[in-house]
């Protein structure tokens, strides 16, 4: 090729390069609406880097659209709202929220994760073939408590009074009392739920639980995890050791979690968003359950509540905060 010719093809293609970028770029990519309860970015982070290990970079092969409830379930409907206008090809949310999107709209395929109970929140027909446009992935939380409540009193042997706090606004969190407050019963341990619905009702809930209990058990929940601080503080007022779902309370100052790993729960949940925006429909991808748990201890917050974490469970822990 002479030099002149090869000179004007260079020239010819530096002109036409920003030209089909700009009409891949007017292009709409596929989008998602990530609908989060609060900001979670280890979590977040988890979900996007999954997308991109199967081909969807944000940006360029696809487009997500964030949006933070930051504990105010009444927000879940707005947003879900927003994206059914702005027409997002799935929506991806969790917990808490979930119900609320379903409740939105049935056309848009919905993805969850941290759902506690799917089937009996009724979000799915069958976990096997959930019909309709939700399905993802369980946080099996009910199923858990007896678990949870036998670690508690490897900590506290002389555990007999069991302090529940939910957030009853939410069907979840009340299917996950109601277990628990049945599993301790059957353990031979007193009972006092404690109950809220809004953040400001949080120092009366405890104020109510003073002197009535050796431990507290607290159910997930968007506003529980949002308000993560302050609900240790309560309880560490009251000297009450307290037992949750995500670590993530744990590293706040709580004493011990026991519970999915949420990051590897991110991660699979986008598999069923690659599933979808590839033309699969929610209704005929199972929902699957968690693979992966975590036991987490924070051995400063033993030490100022006076308890010795036995030998033989810190060798069991898979996080030990000290």
């Amino acid at each position: 090729m002479r030099r002149r010719e090869f000179i004007t093809l260079v020239g010819g293609a530096a002109v036409a390069w920003p030209l089909a970028a700009r009409a891949q770029q007017s292009a709409k990519l596929p989008t998602v609406g990530f609908l989060g309860t609060s900001t979670r970015s280890q979590w977040t982070t988890a979900f996007v880097q999954r997308l991109r290990e199967l081909g969807w970079i944000e940006g360029r092969t696809v487009a997500i659209e964030y949006r933070w409830a930051e504990g105010r379930s009444e927000r879940f409907a707005e947003i879900a709202a927003e994206f059914v206008r702005l027409k997002v090809d799935v929506i991806f949310t969790t917990g808490s929220a979930v119900l609320a999107v379903k409740q939105t709209t049935s056309a848009i395929p919905v993805v969850f994760t941290l759902a506690q109970d799917p089937l009996g929140t009724g979000l799915v027909a069958s976990l096997a073939r959930p019909g309709g446009n939700v399905t993802g992935i369980s946080n099996q939380q009910t199923d858990l408590a007896t678990k949870r409540l036998e670690l508690l009193r490897e900590v506290v042997p002389t555990l007999r009074r069991l302090a529940i706090l939910a957030n009853v606004g939410n069907p979840a969190a009340v299917l996950e009392m109601g277990d628990v407050q049945a599993t301790a019963r059957t353990l031979g341990l007193e009972v006092a739920t404690s109950e809220f619905r809004r953040a400001e009702e949080l120092e009366p809930a405890f104020e109510a639980l003073e002197g009535r209990t050796d431990a507290l058990y607290v159910c997930s929940d968007s506003l529980t995890f949002t308000h993560r601080v302050r609900i240790k503080t309560l309880a560490l007022a009251l000297r009450m050791p307290m037992i949750y779902v995500e670590r993530e309370n744990v590293e706040a100052g709580g004493l011990m979690s026991y519970g999915p790993n949420f990051p590897d729960l991110f991660r699979r949940a986008a598999d069923y968003v690659d599933k979808i925006l590839r033309g699969a429909k929610p209704g005929e991808l199972p929902v699957e359950q968690p693979t992966k748990f975590d036991l987490v201890i924070n051995l400063k917050t033993a030490g100022a509540l006076g308890l010795e974490i036995p030998p033989t469970l810190l060798a069991r822990a898979d996080e030990v905060i000290e």
